[in-house]
């Protein structure tokens, strides 16, 4: 056990920063709810640990391939990024508490990490960072 992040692992901090995220944004407790800022950072990490972790978080994505398949059969042309960038719309527009922004934030950010690019990096670096200090 040489560090936090070792022991904890991919899985471990998504479903930490998960249940972080629906107490957080509840308020009530001692500590004032997460504001917006917060929210949108801690999903990030925690969809980037989603993908880091692999297996089963990896069937959701298979999921989501197939609902897109469905989806472009009735409306062809429909794309990952077109369902994406509605998601953030829907974020950025409609009226959402703090936790509806993290239940939508932690799948598109889920989604975004396991396609390539920028997002998929950070879940790689994720996944490097554990287990480097596990070992």
């Amino acid at each position: 056990m040489n560090s936090l992040l070792g022991t904890l692992g991919p899985f471990g901090l998504a479903f930490l920063l998960t249940v972080v995220l629906v107490v957080g944004t509840q308020g009530g407790g001692k500590i004032k709810p997460l504001g917006w800022g917060w929210t949108l950072v801690l999903s990030l990490i925690a969809g980037a640990s989603y993908a880091a972790a692999g297996w089963p978080f990896s069937l959701v994505k298979g999921i989501v391939n197939d609902l897109l398949a469905l989806a472009d059969s009735v409306m062809p042309g429909l794309t990952l990024p077109a369902l994406g960038l509605s998601m953030v719309a829907v974020i950025l527009w409609k009226k959402l508490s703090t936790r509806g922004v993290a239940m939508m934030a932690i799948p598109f950010f889920y989604i975004a990490s396991s396609a390539d690019g920028g997002l998929g990096v950070l879940a790689d670096k994720i996944a490097l960072v554990a287990q480097q200090l596990a070992s």
